[in-house]
């Protein structure tokens, strides 16, 4: 295929926080991603859900409190949830803009599972925060399950999960064909389903992974041209939110490192991103990635705009 294969890995700005907003939200993100299939990209899209998820897992809590016949649902099948929903406005939504400009490509959506380390040290330090603020009782209700919760002062108790490291990617497979065949695939959204190996059953896990960590893993299985990272900012930057913040256009993987071991970016943040970035690069060494904002898309994948970083 001679076209530029790009895994575009989608923030929580480009979907909102609520069904309506992720609707609307989704029209802008489709023109950007129909500028990448302009620009002669074979697209496969990943995307955050944390907001999406948290929302789910509100829902089905609540449901159980007014049912008692209902049992509250499991995380993994919160994120299963979430990955088809917001799966079904990204396609729907990219469908339409591109046959708005005349362009006829198939857009699918592939439920996704991704195995992890049932032994990952993240599962004995959970740091997600999940669903709704709880009082105290039923804190103490979700602790005597085997769950974490944290507490916020003034707010109240939340659920928090693990975020183990991603292994395999399970329908990694099924997702190839459809790349290789140039159809638009949306898959691992959400990080993917945490699932456990055990035997030949796979076994949801009470976890989620960081999205950013299986889109580096996704470019990297693809053999992709162009792991692309879309979030809030143009650019990676030293010294952000200070007075001496200076956009980064170009650097290395040896030089990212440098930066984290300097501690020049927020764990909750863009860590998470040159961290992907690396690992891709690492699996990859001929690829590039971009890390920009979803406005400056069509600048970015000309190398006029944005973080490139290789290896």
């Amino acid at each position: 295929m001679s076209k530029k294969r790009v895994v575009v890995s989608l923030g929580h700005k480009a979907l909102g926080h609520t069904t309506l907003e992720q609707l609307d939200a989704v029209k802008i993100t489709a023109k950007a991603l129909a500028d990448l299939v302009e620009a002669d990209c074979q697209l496969t899209i990943t995307h955050s859900n944390g907001p999406q998820v948290s929302m789910i897992h509100k829902a089905m809590t609540e449901l159980r409190r007014v049912y008692i016949d209902y049992t509250p649902a499991p995380m993994s099948v919160c994120s299963a949830m979430s990955q088809g929903y917001v799966g079904y406005d990204i396609q729907n939504a990219l469908r339409s803009e591109l046959l708005g400009r005349g362009i006829s490509r198939p857009v699918s959506t592939i439920l996704t599972q991704v195995t992890v380390d049932p032994y990952d040290e993240a599962f004995y330090a959970p740091t997600k925060k999940i669903g709704r603020y709880m009082s105290r009782d039923d804190a103490d209700i979700e602790l005597k399950k085997g769950n974490y919760v944290q507490e916020e002062p003034g707010k109240g108790f939340l659920r928090v999960v693990a975020a183990p490291k991603p292994i395999d990617i399970v329908e990694i497979d099924a997702i190839r064909a459809l790349a290789d065949a140039d159809q638009i695939v949306i898959a691992c959204g959400g990080g993917g389903i945490p699932v456990i190996l055990q035997n030949h059953n796979l076994k949801g896990a009470s976890a989620v992974i960081e999205k950013d960590a299986i889109a580096g893993k996704l470019a990297a299985e693809l053999h992709a041209d162009v792991l692309l990272i879309l979030t809030g900012v143009p650019s990676v930057y030293t010294g952000f939110g200070t007075d001496h913040q200076a956009p980064i256009s170009r650097m290395n993987a040896e030089e990212a490192r440098a930066h984290i071991q300097g501690g020049e970016f927020e764990a909750t943040t863009m860590l998470p991103k040159i961290e992907a970035a690396i690992s891709y690069l690492e699996s990859n060494p001929q690829g590039t990635v971009i890390i920009t904002s979803m406005d400056l898309v069509k600048d970015a994948i000309r190398g006029k705009a944005g973080t490139v970083i290789t290896a």
